[in-house]
């Protein structure tokens, strides 16, 4: 059982951060890095390291995360982007 969901976990995994990579958007791209991390703390549950998995998500998911959204909001778009 450990194994079926340490390989649906590493695939989940795997799908989200090939679409951080590519991505043109860059609210999808920090949205799949986001699941990247969350799929990352699924593993050191998996592994019965249940600190690095909150630490996992509060230092990386949380704050990463919150600075690609702050980088977003600062970029200026052109008008024809806005459409």
């Amino acid at each position: 059982m450990d194994v079926i969901a340490f390989g649906a976990v590493s695939f989940i995994i795997l799908l989200s951060s090939i679409f951080v990579v590519a991505s043109r958007d860059m609210v999808h791209s920090a949205l799949s890095l986001a699941m990247a991390f969350i799929g990352i703390a699924a593993l050191f549950i998996l592994l019965e390291a249940e600190f690095l998995a909150v630490i996992q998500v509060l230092i990386y998911a949380g704050a990463v995360v919150v600075l690609m959204l702050f980088a977003v909001m600062l970029t200026k778009r052109k008008k024809e982007e806005y459409r």
